[in-house]
């Protein structure tokens, strides 16, 4: 009696506040025309129950960061160093960067643990299998139930995304949907396992706006309603007021911001981030040509001395910012994180 007491009193340890921790990550590829630093040294975490953005154009590292989250990356690709740290509900540690790639651990991680949809739901949909086979796969994976029953999960899972008649949608064929049924069939897939983090590659790009609307508000809901924490990848800062708690603005490879949502949009601290601002359209209702960033992201395979975005920076200094090593990250306000070598100076104009 006198050891049940004692095991009663003993307080629950308390979950780490980040699901997934990312510590000098860098992937390259090699290929015959050199080595291309895709990801070179990202660090940023994910909380609990959490949103956090990953912001940048085409060509800076998005996805490659997402994939390797999920050890994703083809030859030639390879992670070359640092940690990919999943802090599970049972309170163990997972270091995705070191499992190997037929190991037990990592087919638990892919779908069960972490999950993701892809950027276009007809290349990450099977042509051939009918939506109720693919999800009941994904089911009959990672969870120790009868076919019958993850035919029951898969329905519930359809009618939660806002598919209208699921039973007869799970016979049916992605071809036979359109494209914002298709992209909640990949989301019903993501989450029907209950994962702990949810990766989303752009998952509203190839929908008109009304449906965009609809993915992210269920997205947000099902967040609030599983716990799931989210890696939301986009381009459109837009859509990030909508959805993130956090945000990290990426650029070629690197991250160069990162902070509270609310601040960083209010007040962002390096250049880049102030362009990607600028170049979104107002309500003002004031017809005016919207700002563009000169240039475009820079070849792997050119990237210039110093800060890589000096050469399309309004703030650009010669002799300050295209000289040296890219600048680190560091804490210029509290809570917020930002590249530049020029930070403080520009900042207090």
């Amino acid at each position: 009696m006198q050891d049940t007491q004692e095991l009663q009193e003993i307080e629950p340890q308390e979950l780490p506040e980040n699901v997934l921790e990312l510590r000098d990550l860098k992937t390259y590829f090699f290929t015959d025309d050199g080595t291309l630093p895709a990801v070179d040294g990202v660090t940023f975490s994910v909380k609990r129950g959490k949103t956090l953005a990953l912001v940048g154009e085409s060509g800076c590292g998005k996805s490659v960061t997402s994939y390797s989250v999920l050890r994703l990356i083809q030859k030639p690709g390879e992670i070359v160093e640092g940690e990919i740290l999943l802090h599970t509900n049972d309170y163990q540690t997972i270091d995705i960067a070191q499992l190997t790639e037929k190991s037990d651990l990592l087919f638990h991680v892919r779908g069960g643990l972490v999950s993701m949809i892809f950027q276009e739901p007809m290349t990450a949909l099977s042509p051939v299998h009918t939506i109720g086979n693919q999800i009941c796969e994904a089911i009959l994976l990672h969870q120790n139930v009868t076919k019958a029953q993850a035919e029951e999960i898969a329905i519930e899972m359809l009618h939660k995304v806002g598919i209208p008649g699921p039973e007869q949608r799970m016979n049916q064929y992605p071809h036979e949907l359109s494209g914002g049924m298709r992209q909640r069939v990949v989301i019903a897939m993501a989450l029907v396992c209950k994962p702990q983090l949810l990766i989303a590659d752009e998952p509203t790009t190839a929908l008109d706006v009304t449906i965009q609307a609809q993915v992210l508000r269920l997205i947000n809901d099902l967040k609030a309603e599983l716990g799931t924490s989210v890696l939301f990848i986009t381009h459109d800062l837009g859509v990030v007021a909508q959805i993130a708690d956090e945000v990290a603005v990426m650029y070629l490879g690197r991250i160069v911001e990162q902070g509270d949502v609310r601040i960083v949009m209010k007040n962002p601290l390096h250049p880049y981030t102030r362009c990607l601002l600028k170049s979104l359209p107002g309500l003002s209702g004031h017809h005016k040509r919207l700002d563009s960033i000169e240039g475009s992201v820079p070849s792997l395979t050119e990237i210039p001395p110093g800060c890589p975005f000096h050469p399309r920076c309004p703030d650009f200094v010669a002799g300050v910012c295209d000289v040296g090593n890219p600048p680190e990250l560091q804490e210029l306000r509290d809570g917020h994180y930002v590249a530049c070598a020029r930070a403080e100076e520009v900042n207090q104009k």
